[in-house]
């Protein structure tokens, strides 16, 4: 089997699995012109008809099919199929022989086993495998039955029907509204339902005659509704529209310009010059000594000479 058509029929096999409850091991509906290809394909029909399901079978059929491939014995090739058939399980469609003298048409034994009471859906989740155009055709219009045939030994099943794909539609749609529903509430939605709750408590509180501690419980759910969860949230600056200045208020702050750029240059013309230090000469000793000699001498004969003309 090619890839791309077998990953179509185990999708398509899950589909049914999902909307309708199908499950392994499926039971499958053989009718005798299905037994008597397969044998003459030389095929292994339980096996292909895992490989077209993607799972596990039994395949069944009914006592008006067994029936009619006893009448063919004599024809070449019919005792083989009649001995594959024999080894399935055998469907009871209630057409007994004594009511029955001749087996009813394979349309007419399937449709009773499939759809008995005719409500239009396939109760009992067969699958129904049948070369028959007439009965594949009469099948689509009941609601979930997976229809499968051979074609050039390759076995083929059907695309889902169109009543069976819109029914697995609202399904669809009904699990998916009803997901919605069960969803919870948003985090936000959460914080401020407890705060609601929180407010009311602290009303209550109050309202009870609390003493301090009411005021102080008061004041915490005030400080929780002020809190914000996360960053503030500003405008978009490329978006937000630039204000308009009238010419007296460019001329204003020209004028500051200058004044704050002239005394940032004076600042640092002043910094930049060099203080100027100043040089202490370092003298000798004994030049200092002379010094202090020669101005007591001095001194002294000041003195005296002012004595002498006091005395005068």
């Amino acid at each position: 089997m090619r890839g791309k058509r077998s990953k179509q029929y185990r999708k398509l096999m899950e589909q049914y699995c999902m909307t309708f409850g199908f499950r392994e091991a499926y039971q499958v509906l053989v009718d005798a012109e299905m037994v008597e290809d397969a044998c003459r394909f030389k095929m292994d029909l339980a096996a292909g008809l895992e490989r077209t399901v993607h799972g596990k079978v039994k395949p069944m059929i009914t006592q008006c099919e067994i029936r009619k491939l006893y009448e063919k014995k004599n024809e070449p090739g019919m005792r083989e199929a009649i001995e594959l058939a024999k080894n399935y399980e055998r469907r009871r469609c209630g057409h007994h022989p004594d009511e029955y003298p001749k087996p009813l048409s394979t349309l007419e034994c399937l449709s009773s086993v499939v759809d008995p009471k005719q409500t239009g859906q396939n109760k009992h989740r067969y699958v129904v495998a049948s070369q028959s155009q007439e009965v594949r055709r009469a099948l689509r219009g009941v609601r979930a039955v997976p229809l499968i045939y051979i074609k050039r030994s390759v076995m083929i099943l059907e695309p889902m029907a169109d009543d069976s794909a819109e029914v697995r539609l609202r399904e669809e749609k009904a699990k998916f509204r009803a997901e919605l529903k069960k969803k919870t509430p948003s985090a936000k939605r959460k914080r401020q339902d407890e705060d609601d709750d929180g407010s009311d408590d602290g009303a209550d509180e109050e309202a009870g005659g609390g003493g301090g501690g009411g005021g102080a419980k008061l004041e915490s759910v005030a400080e929780k509704k002020k809190k914000k969860y996360g960053a503030t949230k500003e405008p978009n600056p490329l978006s937000v529209k630039k204000s308009k200045k009238n010419p007296q208020q460019i001329e204003e702050e020209r004028r500051r310009k200058q004044k704050q750029e002239a005394k940032e240059a004076a600042a640092a013309a002043a910094a930049e010059k060099p203080k100027k230090k100043r040089r202490r000469r370092a003298k000798a000793n004994g030049e200092g000594e002379g010094e202090g000699a020669t101005g007591e001498s001095v001194a002294g004969g000041t003195r005296d000479a002012a004595s002498e003309g006091g005395d005068e």
